[in-house]
């Protein structure tokens, strides 16, 4: 699908002096605002998903949380966890609603805006670009997340390979990135839908990351065929810093979500790295999967995190802990601070993936959740116990990539069928007007504020 240039001002991209506060394009502009409010209080959900009320058993438990909220026997966010992961348990294939289709070839990556969740990236195996608008305008029970605008094949800057990542700039939408089998790393203006800055590598990208967090700097890390982890500044237009240390290629690359100069870095060479940018000898620690424990079985695998190619990684919401998955067919939970391996065991986890594998974890529910593709389903863990807790199905080919939205408990996949499809909390049971306060579960509510009195005039 050709690109099409945004209208509007065209102002020049000037990434030095770029504000912290939120810009955004005017294509990007609603003709009509119907804003969305985050998870808040009693955890509503979207009027145009239709979910009403709570059911019997859902209203009993969040008269439970609020009675214990007003009574300050419980903490203002136990409601908002509980609901989250109440809805993230409930995730199911959204019939209402659709993503349009753009892509003609498998899509490798998907990234949603962190400002308001509201507009996603996505990247395919033909080189195209797309930014979708997630916002229900028709207002509609059944309605498609438009595509906004794309970088077709005919536009001129369009990648001639595989796009295998893309990134919104974390600060705002007037920015992205993307990189590709074409050896390049293109940095987007969304006004204009132009390339700001190219850098260019000798071998192929798998995987680039910015900093969510970052105020000191503006490195993006980029993983290549090279062993070398590149670091590109936006500041200056050039490779800052290289990082060494890895013997094969560097499959997936991820800024600690915690302190803006940590960077995790996963290896076709069974390794992965902790690095802190601002030393001269880079590299922090190498996380071993035996944590130190030579015996005749692993001293040939000692300092491995895995026992095939790492092709995947990615820090919990807190920054505490790190999750990496490999060609071994295994996932294992790392303590990003001792870089020690938890043990938590997940079982088998099929990885066929020649590539990097992009996966998403939950964020503010409890426990956390991770959402892996597995083949042409998406395996969905409780991250600290590895409980396998559901599988998603829908897709009709490999899934390649998932995003979460964390407003509203949401999902996102993208796969080889060219599909990107849409998973959300299935809707609560309406509860009938006749229905009396006996059914709703007391056994959810504090003693503390139960009533312990009687109005009766005979009791004493």
């Amino acid at each position: 699908m050709a690109g099409r240039p945004l209208n509007g001002p065209q102002r020049p991209l000037t990434v030095t002096n770029r504000p912290r506060r939120r810009r955004r394009s005017p294509p990007l502009e609603p003709a009509c605002q119907q804003r969305r409010s985050p998870l808040a209080g009693a955890g509503q959900p979207r009027a145009q998903d239709g979910a009403g009320g709570g059911g019997c058993r859902g209203g009993g438990a969040m008269l439970g949380f609020l009675s214990g909220r007003q009574a300050g026997l419980d903490e203002p966010l136990r409601l908002r966890r509980a609901e989250a992961t109440r809805r993230v348990l409930s995730l199911e294939l959204n019939k209402d609603r659709d993503v349009e289709r753009i892509h003609g070839n498998g899509i490798n990556s998907l990234d949603i805006e962190p400002v308001e969740g509201r507009y996603m990236l996505s990247g395919g195996s033909d080189g195209v670009i797309v930014v979708y608008d997630l916002e229900n305008l028709s207002r509609k029970p059944t309605y498609t997340c438009k595509a906004v605008c794309s970088v077709g094949r005919s536009h001129p800057d369009v990648h001639r390979f595989s796009v295998e990542t893309v990134q919104w700039y974390p600060h705002d939408t007037g920015m992205f990135t993307s990189s590709s089998f074409d050896k390049t790393l293109k940095i987007w203006d969304t006004n204009t839908l132009q390339v700001a800055d190219v850098f260019h590598f000798e071998g192929t990208v798998y995987s680039h990351h910015m900093s969510p967090i970052a105020t000191k700097h503006c490195l993006v890390a980029v993983g290549t065929k090279s062993p070398k982890v590149q670091l590109c500044d936006l500041k200056s237009g050039s490779c800052s810093h290289i990082l060494q240390g890895h013997k094969q290629e560097v499959l997936a690359v991820s800024w600690s979500s915690r302190h803006e100069y940590i960077l995790a870095t996963a290896s076709a060479d069974s390794k992965v790295k902790l690095w802190d940018v601002r030393r001269a000898t880079g590299c922090l620690t190498t996380l071993d999967q035996h944590n130190g424990e030579k015996t005749k079985a692993s001293s040939e695998a000692a300092n491995t995190a895995h026992n095939g190619r790492v092709n995947g990684l990615c820090y919990m919401s807190d920054g505490l802990h790190l999750l990496t998955i490999g060609t071994d067919d295994r996932m294992r939970l790392w303590n990003s601070s001792t870089g020690e391996n938890t043990l938590v065991n997940y079982g088998k986890v099929r990885n066929e993936s020649r590539k990097g594998l992009k996966f998403a974890i939950s964020c503010g529910c409890s426990p956390e959740f991770a959402f892996v593709p597995c083949g042409s389903t998406i395996a969905v863990y409780t991250v600290f116990s590895g409980e396998l807790v559901t599988m998603l199905r829908g897709h009709y080919n490999n899934v390649a990539c998932c995003v979460f939205q964390p407003n509203f408990q949401e999902l996102y996949s993208g796969g080889k069928d060219c599909n990107i499809l849409a998973w959300v909390p299935a809707l609560r049971e309406p509860v009938p007007d006749d229905v009396s306060d006996k059914c709703l579960p007391q056994q959810h509510l504090n003693p503390a504020y139960e009533d312990a009195w009687s109005s009766s005039d005979d009791e004493g």
